[in-house]
């Protein structure tokens, strides 16, 4: 296969990429370096979990990604669209109609009921609702009989699950989940990275997921860990033992790397919170 050919079919099989990222925040002896020229693609139809301690880059990677915040340099594409040069409207439209999102703290509105929140997007979008989809995603979550209620009826694995459905609702090319299952205990985690793992395998969706926990990265088909802004490991299919290893050999306990943000993490939120 000649080299333009593989090339295409690279591209053909890729939802979104990154080129040489570079991203930092502060000013003079206080600068934090986010990303250092990363690389990186996401293929179609795979779920990708984003590892790495606190202050490597991971949130900084995915924001980027998905237009919540811009890179000081390189180039990001979502479907072959340059998301790294877009205006705020283009932007807007992009995260409408290619990419959905799952917070770690669920984003509901709460005066809204299950069903309203899930369709909340294609309402403001003002975009046909299909029926049959709807139905299908609210049976496959198991909301059929929590559509009436609001978020504060609901428990913590139920309100991830509508956002789940609402993110899946406008079929994007790719879903960014930020620590989908960091409020959520053991049992509803599972449910919910179940879930997304079964959207992967039987609707081909395409899911980027930051992670602290090297369980529910051990759903994921690849596993990409970050240390001082660089991926310093790409792994496909790794097992639980496998990802725990990984920490072990560089010193770095991720279990233990959760609640707290890095500068770099905390400045990007902070500069992206309106978008959310």
């Amino acid at each position: 296969m000649s080299e333009t050919a593989v090339s295409n079919t690279v591209a053909a099989h890729t939802v979104a990429s990154a080129s040489d990222l570079t991203k930092t925040y502060g000013t003079h002896d206080a600068i934090v370096t986010a990303l250092d020229h990363v690389s990186v693609n996401f293929e179609r139809g795979k779920m990708t979990a984003i590892m790495g301690p606190s202050g490597s880059g991971k949130s900084t990677l995915m924001h980027c990604m998905a237009g919540l915040d811009t890179p000081d340099s390189g180039t990001v594409l979502v479907e072959n669209l340059k998301v790294s040069s877009m205006t705020q409207k283009q932007l807007t439209k992009l995260r409408r109609e290619q990419i959905g999102f799952i917070f770690q703290s669920f984003n509901l509105i709460p005066t809204l009921s299950a069903e309203e929140n899930i369709l909340l997007p294609l309402e403001i979008s003002k975009r046909k609702i299909d029926r049959d989809w709807f139905n299908h995603i609210v049976d496959v979550v198991g909301l059929q009989s929590r559509l009436t209620h609001r978020p504060s009826q609901l428990s913590g694995g139920q309100q991830q699950r509508v956002a789940c459905a609402r993110a899946m609702m406008s079929r994007p090319s790719v879903i960014f989940a930020d620590e989908p299952t960091g409020n959520l205990d053991s049992k509803s985690s599972g449910e919910v990275l179940g879930f997304l793992k079964s959207s992967v395998q039987r609707y081909n969706q395409t899911i980027v997921m930051v992670t602290h926990d090297p369980r529910a990265a051990s759903y994921a088909d690849r596993v990409l860990v970050l240390a001082d802004g660089r991926i310093t490991n790409d792994m496909k299919e790794p097992s639980y033992e496998e990802i725990l290893a990984v920490f072990a050999n560089e010193g770095s306990d991720s279990s233990q790397s959760t609640q707290k943000d890095d500068a770099a993490d905390d400045a990007s939120a902070m500069q992206k919170g309106s978008h959310r």
